[in-house]
């Protein structure tokens, strides 16, 4: 059986891209792969945030996790500051990294370019933990964005860096980027990723708008003067984009999608969009009410915390041993 590893930042309220893109894969792994959820809060920290806004969002994000299908039964969902290993391996991993390498972080430069003071060290260095979220657990897959490639690049070479000057401990995790989905974009500007920390909210659907707000978000979508409903991201990406999340959301191919609306133009579209989005969201929504102020969510998250250490400690106390680090008792 395999492992998969995958970590999302309690930074605000998921996406539908978020869910169509990821959360939604992850539902289907569980099923026969070993998976770990975690919430990796201590990565939110690289950039201020609203210490009672944090915990919220915390909550909120493993809510979501559940509501969206997680099953704690076949999964372990766990906060990441709630399992001391991550940062004790970040450190170690630190420690076998380049500061070239990391400065060539995507992330990094992009934050960085108009000057480095303003600039935490936690943003240069957070790559190293992000390998030890991923390392500690023996992950075989990690599900990503196309976006997220860098670091998990990152991540293979500080575990061969490691095994190969050390000890062979580490598996070399394999990246996974899903084939349909992985890429949902914007409504308003569909050259570029839909994301939660976009300045216009008309530009991503969260995962708890209501019925109102997605059908209006839906139909004031940027689109293009043809009326034509076809695939073609070069030249349509904005009906490229519906069309995806409409297949997704109803199940049904591109290609039946084009053709049913065929002479129909975008009004009737849009509107079918938005209904198929609404439908996917709801129960899960409903759900999420349920559980974001139950002992429920509290119980799953402090057995999923117990879990994630129990496997984190085993692979820390190997990294420890393989580096020389702490002592060996001396027999009598």
């Amino acid at each position: 059986m395999k492992t998969i590893f995958s970590g999302i930042q309690p930074s605000g309220t998921l996406t539908l891209g978020n869910y169509l893109g990821a959360m939604k894969h992850f539902v289907d792994m569980q099923h026969d792969q070993k998976c770990y959820f975690c919430i990796v809060d201590e990565h939110a920290i690289t950039v201020p945030q609203d210490r009672l806004k944090l915990r919220d969002n915390i909550r909120s994000l493993a809510a979501l996790y559940l509501a969206s299908g997680i099953d704690t039964e076949k999964s372990t969902l766990f906060i990441q500051s709630e399992v001391p290993a991550h940062t004790q391996l970040g450190w170690m991993l630190q420690c076998v990294s380049y500061i070239g390498e990391l400065e060539r972080m995507t992330q990094f430069k992009d934050k960085s370019a108009g000057g480095k003071e303003g600039v935490t060290s936690g943003l240069l260095t957070y790559p190293p933990l992000m390998a030890s979220d991923i390392l500690l657990y023996q992950t075989d897959i990690v599900p990503v964005g196309e976006d997220q490639k860098q670091h998990l690049e990152l991540t293979r070479n500080l575990a061969q860096r490691f095994n190969n000057k050390y000890n062979d401990i580490f598996t070399v995790p394999e990246v996974r980027i899903p084939k349909t989905g992985a890429r949902i974009m914007s409504l308003q500007d569909p050259t570029k990723k839909m994301s939660k920390s976009d300045e216009n909210q008309k530009g991503f659907i969260s995962m708890l708008d209501d019925e109102n707000k997605i059908m209006k978000k839906v139909k004031s979508a940027v689109t293009d003067s043809e009326g034509i409903v076809k695939f073609d991201k070069e030249n349509k990406p904005g009906v490229s984009n519906l069309l995806t999340i409409y297949s997704i959301c109803s199940g049904k191919s591109i290609e039946e999608l084009e053709a049913k609306y065929e002479g129909e133009g975008y009004g009737v579209f849009k509107q079918d969009v938005g209904a198929a989005v609404v439908e996917t969201l709801k129960p899960i929504q409903d759900r999420y009410y349920e559980l974001i102020e139950s002992e429920e969510l509290d119980d799953i998250l402090d057995k999923g915390a117990e879990n994630a250490s129990f496997e984190a400690n085993k692979m820390l106390r190997k990294a420890k041993k393989a580096m020389g680090l702490g002592r060996v008792r001396k027999k009598k």
